[in-house]
C-alpha cells in the first residue's frame, strides 16, 4: 500500500487509473484499501470527489476490458494446452461455462465485491464469449456501484476523522 500511496502523492489521478486497472487485471494491488485512500484524499481536498469517482470507474472498467480480451483471445487456447497441469481438466472446464451460462450476469456485477473473484469474472466472461454488449453493460453497472461505495464509505470516514 506504501507504493500505491507513493504513486498517488506524485501522478494524482494518473496512478489512480492506472492502479486500478493493474489491479482488476489481477496485479496485487489493494484495490479496496486504495478505494478508500481515495475516498479520504477526496474528503481532505486533496483530491476531489466527483473526479475521484469518475477516474476510478474508469480505471476499473479499462482493468475489466482488458481482462475481457486477454480471456476472449487467449484463455481458451491457454486452458487446453497448460490447464491439465493446474487442475483444468476439460470436464471442470465445461462445468464452469455451464455454471456461468446460467449465473455469469450475477456473478459479473456482485464478482466486484469479492476480491479475487472480481479479477476471474472478466477472463471467464471472454473465455466463454459472453456478448459483448452484454458484458459491457454489467460490469460498469458493477463497477459503478464498487466505486461509488467504497470511495464514498473512505470519504465519509476520511471526513469524521479529526487530527
Amino acid at each position: 500500500m506504501t507504493f500505491a500511496i507513493e504513486m498517488i502523492s506524485q501522478y494524482g489521478y494518473y496512478a489512480v487509473f492506472g492502479l486500478l486497472a493493474l489491479g482488476i487485471i489481477g496485479l496485487p494491488v489493494p484495490d479496496e484499501l486504495l478505494m478508500l485512500f481515495i475516498g479520504y484524499l477526496s474528503s481532505i481536498m486533496v483530491l476531489n470527489y466527483s473526479m475521484s469517482l469518475l477516474v476510478s470507474f474508469m480505471g476499473a472498467i479499462t482493468g475489466m476490458l482488458l481482462s475481457y480480451t486477454l480471456g476472449k483471445t487467449f484463455g481458451q487456447p491457454l486452458i487446453d494446452k497448460h490447464g491439465k497441469w493446474v487442475g483444468l481438466t476439460t470436464k471442470r472446464v465445461e462445468k464452469v461455462k455451464g455454471w456461468f451460462a446460467r449465473f455469469g450476469i450475477w456473478t459479473l456485477f456482485f464478482g466486484y465485491f469479492i476480491p479475487g473473484v472480481r479479477s476471474m469474472t472478466s477472463y471467464i466472461s471472454g473465455i466463454t464469449s459472453m456478448p459483448f454488449r452484454k458484458y459491457l453493460f454489467i460490469t460498469s453497472l458493477g463497477s459503478l456501484a464498487w466505486v461509488l461505495i467504497f470511495v464514498t464509505i473512505g470519504y465519509f470516514l476520511g471526513a469524521s476523522i479529526k487530527f
